[in-house]
């Protein structure tokens, strides 16, 4: 990864604001954390469910619209919010391919939640799908299913979260 603090065409992006964003660290009844796979990265990455904050929106209404958007169901309680908003800077190579170059990486509310439903609750054939499989995991095991650029996070949330479990 280049350090420079510049995208690969020449253009710093350390002035470039964080995208404020919330994420879901979604627990089921056996301590288990939902993460799936992103339709539009051709990789084994894993991710928990996460997304932008609208105008006007707080960010616990922005978690419980994004988890409905992504994965078909709000069907959660809200156990835990994280402390402090968490960032996470993109590599330079992706900030000239997402969102317009606008943001260098993203700041995140994230939430713990445990899921109330069942798992047929779940559908992340949405309308606008962002996910081709899901599934249930061991929240240590989170910091090395998601892409390099978020494992911090991941080991942070980890670390604040991880003694929720039942």
């Amino acid at each position: 990864m280049r350090k420079s603090g510049k995208k690969e065409d020449g253009a710093d992006i350390s002035g470039l604001p964080h995208r404020n964003g919330v994420g879901a660290m979604l627990f089921n009844a056996l301590g288990r954390v939902f993460v799936a796979r992103r339709i539009d990265i051709p990789s084994e990455a894993w991710q928990m469910p996460q997304g932008g904050i609208d105008s006007g929106e707080t960010p616990r209404e922005a978690i419980l619209r994004e988890l409905k958007e992504e994965i078909g169901t709000a069907e959660v309680e809200i156990i835990a919010e994280s402390q402090d908003w968490l960032t996470y800077e993109f590599p330079h190579w992706l900030v000239q391919n997402i969102w317009d170059g606008r943001y260098r990486g993203q700041r995140q509310k994230w939430f713990a939640m445990r899921f109330v439903g069942e798992d047929s609750d779940i559908n992340i054939a949405t309308q606008t799908p962002e996910f081709l499989d899901w599934k249930w995991e061991e929240r240590n095991r989170l910091p090395e299913l998601i892409v390099p650029f978020k494992r911090r996070l991941y080991q942070d949330l980890v670390a604040e979260f991880g003694h929720l479990v039942r």
